[in-house]
C-alpha cells in the first residue's frame, strides 16, 4: 500500500512543480528572446534495504527550447536582435559574463551601454562605452559605430563590436536570473558568424496555446494523483476492518 502512496504523493507534488514551470513560460510570452524551459517526469528507484522495489517520481528539467523566435521589427536602432543560432554577451549582477537574446538596450547618461534590465554588453575587451552627443549604427557583425549628432556627419567612429557566441546548445544551462552560462562556467569564445539585425527584436519562442493545454493536462493529472491517494486510503481502511473482523 505504501508504494501507492508514495509513487502518488512524489507525482503530484512534482506535478505541482512543473505547473510552475508553464506558468513561467506564459508569464514571458511577450519577453523578447525568451527561452521556454522543458520538464520531463522520470522515475527513480528508491535504494536501501527493503526498498528496491519502491520507485518515486522526480520532476527532471531537461532544458530549455532552443528553437529562435521570430524577429519583429521596432525602427530602434538600439534594438537588435540575434539572426539564427547565438548569443549575446553580457556582465551578470556579480560581474561574471552570461549570455541572452533580448538585444534591448539603452545607453547611460555615463555612456555605458545596457540592456533594459540594467546588465553591462561586453565587448571582445569588456563593458562597452558610447560617447555623448553621437548617432549609434550597429552592423549585422555587432559593430557598434558613431557620429557626431551636429548637421556635418563626418567622422564615423568605430566604437567596438558586441561579443556574440555560439557555444553548443547541451553546454548552456538557465540561471536563476534567467540569464543562459556555459556548464564549466568558464566564457565562451566569440564567434564571428554570428549575425545580428538592428532594428528588431526576436519575440518569446514560448507557444502559449500548448503551454495553456500543458497546464490543463498537468491540472487532470494531479487530480488523477490525489484520487490514488484517496483509493489507498480507503483500501487501507478497508483492510485494517478486516484484520480488526479477523483477530
Amino acid at each position: 500500500m505504501d508504494r501507492l502512496i508514495y509513487t502518488a504523493m512524489t507525482g503530484a507534488s512534482h506535478i505541482l512543480q512543473q505547473q510552475a514551470s508553464v506558468s513561467q513560460n506564459l508569464a514571458n510570452t511577450n519577453t523578447p528572446g525568451f527561452r521556454a524551459a522543458i520538464d520531463v517526469f522520470r522515475a527513480v528507484p528508491i535504494q536501501g534495504e527493503g526498498l528496491p522495489t519502491r520507485t518515486f517520481v522526480v520532476d527532471s528539467t531537461a532544458g530549455a527550447d532552443f528553437t529562435p523566435g521570430g524577429l519583429q521589427q521596432t525602427g530602434r536602432v538600439l534594438d537588435v536582435g540575434v539572426d539564427g543560432k547565438g548569443w549575446i554577451a553580457v556582465q551578470d549582477s556579480k560581474g561574471n559574463e552570461a549570455y541572452t537574446r533580448n538585444g534591448s538596450f539603452q545607453v547611460l547618461p555615463s555612456g555605458i551601454l545596457q540592456t533594459r534590465s540594467g546588465l553591462n554588453v561586453l565587448g571582445d575587451g569588456g563593458p562597452l562605452t558610447l560617447p555623448p552627443d553621437t548617432e549609434v549604427t550597429i552592423a549585422k557583425d555587432g559593430t557598434i559605430s558613431t557620429v557626431p549628432s551636429a548637421s556635418q556627419k563626418a567622422g564615423v567612429v568605430v566604437v567596438g563590436r558586441i561579443k556574440l557566441t555560439n557555444p553548443p546548445e547541451a553546454q548552456m544551462v538557465r540561471g536563476e536570473d534567467g540569464l543562459f552560462r556555459t556548464r564549466d562556467g568558464n566564457p565562451a569564445e566569440a564567434d564571428a558568424k554570428v549575425t545580428v539585425v538592428s532594428g528588431h527584436l526576436e519575440s518569446s519562442n514560448v507557444n502559449s496555446v500548448e503551454a495553456m493545454v500543458n497546464m490543463i493536462t498537468l491540472a487532470r493529472q494531479f487530480d488523477t494523483q490525489m484520487k490514488l491517494l484517496q483509493h489507498a486510503d480507503a483500501n487501507a481502511k478497508q483492510a485494517s476492518t478486516l484484520l480488526n473482523i479477523n483477530a
